[in-house]
C-alpha cells in the first residue's frame, strides 16, 4: 500500500468516468498520457484487492443530448453516442492491460466481434475471477445518460459505492466555473440534490441510488490518487448518502490524513 492507503472500506466499487475525462488539455478526443494516468491509477487500486467495474461515458467524441445542432433525431443521436462508449472503453481497455491489469469490456449493445455482450451473472464472474469490467453502451436504450447506466450496473453487481469522477473537487452550491464563491460540499443528502437540482450527476440516477442505499463519492479525477485515497476510508469530495446510513457509509467518520495526503 501507499503512504496514504489504510485498509480498504470497500470490496467492490463502480467507477464512474465521463469522455470528456479522457481528454486532458484537449478539446475532444483521447489525450494519451491523460488515458495512462487513469488506467494506472484503476490499476493501483485495483491492487489493494478491491473489485472494480467501469461505466464510461462518450462525451468526448459525441454527445446524443446536443444532436439538435447536427439536424440528427435524438434517438439516432444517442446510439451515436453509445457507439462512442465503446471507442472509449476499447482504449481504456488496452490502456490497463498496458499496465498490468486483467480487463474486459461488456456492452449492452451487441457488437459480437469487438466486446462482451453483457450479462449480470458473467460480469458477477469477471469481477470473482479478478478482471477488471468496463461496462460500455449506457443501458443500451436512448434517453438515459451514462450517469443512470452507472447506478444501474452497480446496483445489479452490488457495488457498496459509486466513484462519480469529474473534473472539480466534489459537489457545490454553484456552478465554480462561474460563481468563484461556491461552496462546496463535504457530505449531502440524496434529497438535497435532488431538490437543489445541482446537476452534478443525473436526477434519475440519483434517484436510483437512494431507493438502493448506495452511496456515491463526486470527486476530481485530476487529482492523482483519489480513486485509492476514497477506498481506503480518506475524506474526498463530496458524499451523498442519506441520513443515518451506517452499514453502507463507510467513509462517514473515516479520518482525514492531512499530512501524508
Amino acid at each position: 500500500m501507499t503512504a496514504c492507503s489504510k485498509k480498504p472500506v470497500f470490496n467492490r466499487i463502480l467507477l464512474k468516468l465521463s469522455g470528456e475525462s479522457l481528454m486532458g488539455d484537449r478539446n475532444s478526443g483521447i489525450d494519451p498520457p491523460t488515458l495512462k494516468d487513469i488506467a494506472s491509477e484503476i490499476h493501483s487500486t485495483h491492487k489493494l484487492g478491491i473489485q472494480i467495474a467501469v461505466v464510461i461515458g462518450g462525451g468526448n467524441i459525441f454527445r446524443g443530448a446536443k444532436s439538435a445542432e447536427y439536424s440528427i433525431g435524438r434517438v439516432t443521436a444517442d446510439y451515436m453516442g453509445m457507439l462512442a462508449t465503446v471507442i472509449n472503453a476499447l482504449a481504456l481497455n488496452e490502456a490497463l492491460t498496458a499496465v498490468g491489469s486483467a480487463a474486459t469490456v461488456m456492452t449492452a449493445l451487441e457488437i459480437a466481434r469487438l466486446v462482451e455482450p453483457y450479462g449480470r451473472e458473467r460480469a458477477l464472474r469477471h469481477l470473482d475471477k479478478g478482471r477488471i469490467i468496463i461496462f460500455a453502451g449506457g443501458t443500451g436504450n436512448p434517453y438515459f445518460t451514462t450517469d443512470t447506466a452507472a447506478t444501474l450496473r452497480a446496483i445489479e453487481i452490488n457495488a457498496q459505492a459509486i466513484l462519480k469522477a469529474t473534473q472539480v473537487d466534489g459537489v457545490y452550491d454553484r456552478d465554480p466555473a462561474k460563481e468563484p464563491g461556491a461552496k462546496l460540499f463535504s457530505r449531502i443528502g440524496y434529497e438535497q440534490v435532488l431538490r437543489k437540482k445541482l446537476g452534478v450527476i443525473d436526477l434519475t440516477a440519483i434517484s436510483m441510488a437512494m431507493e438502493q442505499q448506495i452511496p456515491i463519492v463526486v470527486f476530481n479525477i485530476g487529482k492523482r490518487g483519489n480513486i485509492e485515497k476514497i477506498v481506503s476510508g480518506y475524506k474526498v469530495g463530496t458524499l451523498i448518502a442519506g441520513e443515518g446510513n451506517e452499514r453502507r457509509d463507510p467513509i462517514r467518520d473515516a479520518p482525514r490524513n492531512g499530512k501524508n495526503c
